[in-house]
């Protein structure tokens, strides 16, 4: 049939087929544990869905709400379902590959105010406005919280500088 709607829900699919990697990647960069990622991930994609087609950048507001999700469990001290052992489970996205597991672990030291700002600054590549939009905080904010987390990681043991020759 031509000139027919596409089904919002196979245009959903379709997105989160598409975008999941991604939004799994930022996710885990954020909660420095893949569980929390995928519930992150999960929750972020249930709350934005009745909003697929009415907003225009669906991925970016898929972000805020991921961003305004993970603030909101640990300004509450969330402690979600904690489960008891890998189970010989290995979680796999395919076509993206899980950070760094040094940088994963230097960015779970920092502060979390610290580490969100730098993963939707430097990984997200967002600009310093729509960080602080996205974190409701103000720019200034978000300029010295990424001051003091490159200062926290540059000297970090877990982290080291290879020269380039």
């Amino acid at each position: 049939m031509s000139g027919t709607q596409p089904d919002p829900a196979e245009a959903f699919d379709a997105f989160v087929t598409a975008r999941g990697p991604a939004l799994w990647r930022s996710a885990w960069m954020l909660t420095g544990d893949r569980y929390r990622a995928e519930d992150l991930v999960q929750t972020a994609l249930a709350k934005s869905w009745p909003k697929f087609e009415k907003v225009d950048n669906f991925e970016g507001y898929v972000r805020r709400v991921m961003v305004n999700t993970y603030t909101s469990w640990w300004r509450r001290k969330w402690n979600g379902e904690v489960p008891d052992s890998d189970a010989g489970v290995d979680v796999v996205v395919p076509g993206d590959a899980p950070p760094d597991p040094d940088l994963m672990r230097a960015l779970a030291e920092l502060p979390r105010g610290q580490r969100t700002v730098l993963v939707l600054r430097y990984f997200e590549g967002l600009t310093e406005r729509e960080v602080a939009d996205r974190m409701a905080v103000s720019v200034g904010t978000v300029k010295s919280q990424a001051s003091r987390g490159i200062r926290t990681l540059r000297n970090s043991p877990l982290l080291t500088i290879q020269e380039v020759p």
